[in-house]
């Protein structure tokens, strides 16, 4: 408790904490500009580090690192284009409810669920960074394979009534992550001998895709339709409303708030599990639990459960990084980068021998949250009323710009921007024949690691496809998995039985 309190005393000092609110004003900013993310962010700032004091280089990163994953939701909800990965999930019901004039309420229950699953996440690396990173070891190949199968199993719940089309958009999607170099014979597959094809499937230009490019291509067919039908043009949506959600709203949002915050600390204690995982379960989770609403028509708890689990898994996937100089995810590799480069050694020792910084580390995860919110709904709210005032020509125009700058950027590539158009025009006929595309991006994301943790299994039971039961975590994430899987479909069976007695 002693260097806890050193640590708040270190970040009240006020160009600490300057510092600290400039990262988080980059990251909001970078986080509303589609192709870019915060370990892009990262990646740039890390070497400039090395001349700042730790002092100021840690809460920087900090703020950058936590606004970025929930600034991504911005444009999500106002133009269904996910600004980060971590925000697929929240344009679904977000934009729904931009869409029928509540943009406000859904920025405000955007940034609320987010600061809520920070801080908890924040609390949790605070108090109890050690115990849980030990946990984090026990993971293997057969835990890994067996935790891409429960996330693919989420599928079901995502169906939406129609758990075919799921099922086939899952296939294109498995079929669609083969793309690259095998990790069995280390030989190109599917690349048609082109580099750019070797790490799989530009992710951040497919997201662009899917969502940018088609709501493009949907908001130019709308505009032909109206300038050819002799109807008068359909009014702008007006933003009204309060920001802020009620009491009412936030004992409603309670229980999804900490079940998708448990979620996304779990998750991201796990290294290399990822943030896409946590917010699909969190998601998967609050359907089941609200089975008499229908999500994807813009449902609160559809924004709130993927945003409390994105930024739970912020914080949280330090604990292994500062407790065991394990990195959890990418972007936390990129802070062990900033640490080895400040001279200091992550891992047990550095909250013994230097536990200034590590403190302040962990505790400007906690203020960064806190920050974030008023600063996300200033933001938020300026741009909801820009949006929506803008002519639907040109907002078509800006939309394009950033798919394509965006797309651009994350390579330095003209093919990412054929990967972007290319997947927008995959996107548009998906919409068309009503097939749902967040079956096709989780199975992208989890198919290479499905696929990566069978080989090595196998490769250490020699052979033996025994060793997924005889470990308990994965045997516990398979049974998961069955149930996730059975569950729906026995509902189903009942479901039409009584409706057969009944006739």
């Amino acid at each position: 408790m002693e260097h806890i309190l050193q640590a708040f005393m270190h970040l009240a000092d006020p160009t600490v904490f300057l510092f600290l609110v400039g990262g988080v004003a980059v990251g909001l900013t970078v986080g509303s500009f589609p192709g870019l993310n915060d370990s892009i962010t990262l990646a740039v700032l890390v070497p400039i580090t090395f001349s700042m004091s730790p002092d100021y280089a840690f809460p920087l990163l900090v703020g950058i690192y936590c606004a970025a994953c929930y600034g991504g939701s911005i444009p999500a909800i106002l133009l269904k284009i996910p600004g980060t990965a971590s925000s697929i999930v929240t344009a679904l019901d977000g934009h729904e409810m931009a869409k029928n004039g509540r943009a406000n309420e859904a920025l405000g229950i955007s940034t609320t669920s987010s600061v809520f699953g920070g801080i908890v996440s924040s609390i949790v690396l605070l108090f109890f960074a050690p115990v849980l990173a030990s946990y984090a070891l026990k993971f293997g190949p057969p835990e890994y394979f067996a935790l891409a199968l429960l996330g693919l199993s989420t599928v079901a719940g995502m169906s939406g009534g129609n758990m075919v089309k799921s099922l086939i958009v899952c296939v294109i999607g498995l079929l669609i992550s083969t793309v690259g170099i095998s990790p069995l014979t280390g030989f190109p597959r599917f690349t048609f001998d082109s580099p750019n094809l070797f790490d799989g499937v530009p992710f951040i230009p497919m997201l662009i895709g899917l969502f940018g490019v088609t709501s493009v291509l949907e908001l130019a067919e709308t505009i032909g339709r109206e300038r050819l039908s002799s109807a008068p043009k359909r009014e702008s949506v007006p933003v009204s409303g309060r920001v802020l959600p009620s009491l009412k709203m936030v004992k409603r949002l309670m229980p999804t708030w900490l079940t998708s915050s448990a979620i996304g600390n779990v998750i991201g204690i796990i290294p290399g599990a990822g943030m896409l995982m946590a917010i699909y379960l969190a998601y998967d989770q609050a359907g089941r639990r609200n089975k008499d609403k229908k999500f994807g028509t813009g449902v609160p708890e559809g924004v709130a459960a993927p945003e409390a689990a994105n930024n739970a898994v912020v914080a949280s996937s330090m604990v292994p990084l500062l407790s065991l100089g394990v990195p959890g995810n990418s972007t936390s590799a990129l802070f062990l980068g900033a640490l080895l480069i400040q001279g200091l050694r992550p891992g047990p020792s550095l909250f013994t021998e230097t536990p200034d910084i590590a403190y302040l580390i962990v505790v400007s995860f906690l203020v960064a949250n806190i920050v974030m919110g008023p600063m996300g709904i200033f933001l938020g709210r300026s741009l909801s009323k820009l949006i929506f005032k803008l002519p639907k020509e040109l907002l078509g125009a800006m939309i394009s710009i950033l798919c394509l700058t965006g797309s651009y950027a994350v390579g330095n590539s003209v093919f990412c921007v054929w990967v972007a158009l290319a997947f927008g025009v995959l996107g548009y006929l998906f919409n068309k024949f009503n097939l749902p595309h967040s079956p096709l991006i989780l199975a992208i994301v989890l198919g290479a690691m499905m696929e990566r943790g069978l080989y090595q299994s196998l490769v250490l039971s020699d052979g033996s496809y025994s060793i997924f039961v005889e470990r308990p975590i994965s045997l516990i994430l398979l049974i998961g998995t069955v149930m996730f899987i059975l569950t729906p479909l026995f509902k189903a069976i009942i479901k039409r039985r009584k409706q057969a007695a009944g006739a």
